[in-house]
């Protein structure tokens, strides 16, 4: 009798731990996934080289040099010069990257969710934020840069911009990380409804075309830093060559008792024209 009576006096106190004695603990069925990275689509390559079109282990491209080839004032009865379109090339050589999952199968067999699925879909975001910072790698070799101040101003972006139609590139994109998009938000050109000319600024949070520009947010923790952006034409900017897709390869492990899987791509991103990228860096 004086037991139960200890057992109900801690229920009524709040002094019962939940999974002991007489109290409950429910663990949600549902596993809550982390959020995801935002990156920059495919779309934005100006070209996508898959397996298929790649015969061995890297892939050329060929590019007319720019303003190459003149012509010239011939006088009568003079020679006529000669002169050439001048050409390059750009050689890009696939890497593998992958990571290896092992799971105890008393793991399998206890746990609430199937690990092993669950590992192998996180390691292809893993993949794709890798992706991602190759791309932002291969835009640091832009040929032009800006250098702002503590905070990114119109100014900067409509220099970066003549970097390009200096050039005759067409400006389609505008990259932004976290803190320059912060900053956009704060410049009351693009919020007030009365200039930027609609209220695409109060519904989405930011604009999504600048001048023309596509303008897209890029994670910090998927290769974009928070105080960069670039402006490229994606049309001739860089280019994405990969020879092995993402690629799940499962194995059994008898001696250990354990199932397994790999997962694998071979990627790689290379620029293009140096011409088509500018980079505004701000403090």
């Amino acid at each position: 009798m004086t037991k139960l009576k200890y057992v109900k006096e801690l229920l009524q106190t709040d002094l019962g731990t939940e999974g002991s004695l007489l109290i409950m603990k429910k663990i949600h069925d549902t596993l809550i996934q982390s959020v995801d990275k935002v990156m920059i689509p495919r779309s934005e390559a100006a070209w996508v080289v898959g397996p298929a079109q790649i015969p061995g282990s890297s892939y050329d491209f060929n590019l007319a040099s720019e303003d190459t080839m003149d012509v010239r004032a011939i006088g009568e009865g003079a020679e006529i010069y000669h002169d050439q379109e001048e050409y390059t090339s750009v050689n890009i050589k696939p890497v593998k990257y992958g990571v290896q999952i092992r799971i105890t199968s008393e793991m399998l067999e206890d746990a609430k969710w199937n690990l092993l699925d669950m590992n192998v879909a996180t390691a292809g975001k893993r993949l794709a934020e890798n992706e991602n910072s190759l791309v932002i790698t291969a835009l640091d070799g832009a040929a032009n840069t800006t250098s702002g101040g503590a905070a990114i101003t119109i100014a900067n972006i409509t220099e970066s911009m003549q970097d390009l139609e200096d050039k005759d590139y067409t400006c389609t994109t505008f990259l932004v990380g976290n803190e320059v998009l912060n900053d956009l938000r704060n410049i009351d050109t693009f919020v007030e409804a009365n200039k930027v000319g609609n209220t695409e600024m109060l519904q989405r949070g930011f604009l999504g075309t600048i001048y023309g520009m596509n303008v897209l947010r890029v994670s910090t923790n998927a290769g974009m830093t928070k105080t960069t952006s670039f402006v490229l034409d994606r049309t001739q900017a860089y280019a994405i060559v990969e020879k092995r897709p993402i690629t799940v390869e499962r194995f059994r492990l008898e001696t250990y008792d354990m199932d397994g899987a790999i997962v694998t791509q071979r990627i790689a991103v290379g620029l293009l024209r140096s011409n088509a990228v500018s980079k505004i860096t701000t403090s």
